[in-house]
């Protein structure tokens, strides 16, 4: 093995609980009441409803996945299928986005400190730095332990979800319900937009596609689990939770009387007490770390592979021989995430995290139906999407909806996003690359077909006669 090559030692359970320890985090711990704010009871649905919007992604991602089981994922994906400047736009954008969801989820555990330990703010804000450099340092020793880890920290939250629902479902109360469509169609429809970050981290998995075993069968075997995995969870909590806290507590019972930032907490604390609050605390904790620690696994190969593809400085595609790891992707990754906990309010960008992976999940969608149709050599997938193209076509029509409910200032963000990243792509990467994607393939084929139509003479009836 060289120094440019990855470990495969990521087997099924440990790519299940990678790409559900990157959505087992804000979702769930923390989104839950300011989600309620904007659709009531409803809230429930809009989690089922964000989740089937993500899987028809889900089914596009995993079949790429298995025709180019690399790392990179969503970057790779777009770039070979739109080409590099949309592959640049795509890697940074979402790196960013992921990035941020990290840091979210370790600012987001200082609140479910609070109630564990009686310590001043700036101390909840070192801890969360403190976190941060020990996933960092985590996933520079290697991706194995860093799996392993994931593994167990996933399997027991997923546990204690499981005895929290069980244990919560005799005490919802029906009238919690009722009404149940209080912001009406649109309330719920902007909901879905803003819990759809709940499960970005369905890519993850694609992110590390080098570093898993037999690609072409477990990548979609662990996305499809995971999904589906995080459908039943979110639905089921989140139902206990509008079952059993009154509404004003998520609406008000937060900091400054604003939406509550525990909402899980609550519901134990009604249902089990104070071990219940306990419980749900410490077990936030472990899970905001998973997600982190899934989060810097993911995103640093983003940069990775924007290395390897020369739209990036190399030195971040070395592969440490020592670690075989992305070391410096994978400090880039880090010094961004300690830098967003400790100088940016996280918590105010969540929309413009959904706002960024709703408009690369419907090009992710796109791509499938390029690749398809231009027919490129490499493109041989072991697993192929049900229902193409309309399930394709769904999941764009789907984002385009959702991106249009999460309000002018998230889709100004995104455009920045874009913008910066198109203008890096421009001064940097396209002196260094010469590379095109299949969508070039498909439209030269296109224009050839039609040319050859038009070369086609025209004969009458009496000269065929």
């Amino acid at each position: 093995m060289t120094s440019s090559d990855l470990e495969r030692d990521l087997g099924l359970y440990s790519a299940v609980t990678l790409s559900m320890g990157a959505m087992i985090g804000g979702g769930i711990f923390v989104l839950p009441a300011i989600a309620y704010k904007k659709a009531g009871p409803a809230v429930v649905a809009a989690y089922l409803l964000a989740g089937l919007l993500v899987l028809p992604n889900a089914l596009s991602k995993a079949e790429m996945a298995t025709a180019m089981p690399e790392d990179g994922g969503t970057y790779l994906y777009i770039d070979r299928a739109m080409g590099p400047l949309f592959g640049t736009i795509a890697g940074i954008g979402v790196w960013f986005s992921l990035v941020f969801k990290s840091a979210f989820a370790l600012v987001g555990l200082g609140a479910y400190l609070l109630l564990l330990v009686s310590i001043p703010a700036g101390v909840v804000k070192l801890l969360a730095l403190g976190l941060g450099a020990l996933v960092v340092l985590l996933n520079i020793v290697g991706t194995e332990q860093s799996g392993t880890v994931q593994g167990v920290l996933v399997g027991l939250v997923v546990v204690v979800l499981g005895g929290y629902v069980l244990g919560g479902m005799p005490a919802i109360g029906a009238t919690q319900f009722s009404p149940f469509l209080t912001h009406g169609t649109v309330g719920v429809i902007t909901a879905t937009a803003f819990v759809f970050v709940s499960y970005a981290g369905i890519g993850e998995v694609a992110s590390v596609a080098e570093e898993i075993t037999e690609p072409g069968r477990t990548i979609p075997q662990a996305m499809l689990l995971s999904i589906g995995a995080m459908m039943l969870i979110y639905t089921a909590v989140v139902g206990v939770v509008v079952g059993v806290v009154d509404s004003e507590t998520l609406v008000h019972g937060g900091p400054g009387g604003g939406s509550s930032l525990t909402p899980m907490a609550d519901a134990a604390g009604t249902v089990f007490g104070g071990i219940g609050i306990t419980v749900v605390s410490v077990t936030a904790v472990l899970a905001l770390t998973s997600m982190a620690n899934a989060g810097v696994l993911g995103t640093s190969r983003f940069l990775l592979a924007m290395s390897r593809d020369s739209l990036l400085p190399e030195p971040l595609g070395e592969i440490n021989s020592r670690f075989l790891t992305p070391v410096r992707s994978v400090l880039v990754t880090g010094a961004v995430l300690l830098a967003l906990i400790a100088f940016v309010p996280v918590v105010e960008l969540a929309k413009l995290a959904s706002a960024f992976l709703i408009l690369v999940f419907s090009l992710e969608n796109l791509s499938v139906i390029v690749f398809r149709e231009s027919d490129v050599e490499f493109y041989t997938p072991e697993f192929t999407s049900p229902g193409y193209p309309v399930v394709q076509l769904v999941g764009v029509a789907g984002g385009i909806v959702l991106i249009t409910q999460l309000g002018m200032v998230s889709i100004l963000g995104a455009m920045g996003i874009i913008t910066a990243s198109a203008l890096w792509y421009l001064l940097y990467g396209r002196s260094r690359t010469d590379r095109t994607g299949a969508l070039v393939t498909l439209l030269r084929q296109r224009g050839e077909s039609d040319q050859s139509t038009e070369d086609v003479p025209v004969t009458s009836t009496q000269e065929q006669d």
